[in-house]
């Protein structure tokens, strides 16, 4: 599955586009380079019932591992 494909899946059961994430991230201070994976996925795993593999794509995006389009 490519990120494209994770990121609208995400979407679809979220209602929550990339750059939505990456605003409600900030809020938290998530975007900061210490904030740590696990943290940022049990986030995303209670607030939004993602599964680990769809939190990790929205945490590789937050840390510009990856972007839209990939």
């Amino acid at each position: 599955m490519s990120f494209q494909a994770y990121l609208d899946n995400i979407k679809q059961k979220t209602g929550k586009s990339p750059d939505d994430f990456v605003r409600l991230a900030k809020g938290k201070g998530f975007l900061d380079p210490l904030a740590k994976a696990g943290v940022i996925t049990d986030w995303l795993k209670k607030d939004f019932q993602l599964g680990h593999g769809h939190a990790m794509a929205i945490y590789a995006l937050l840390k510009g591992i990856k972007k839209p389009g990939d």
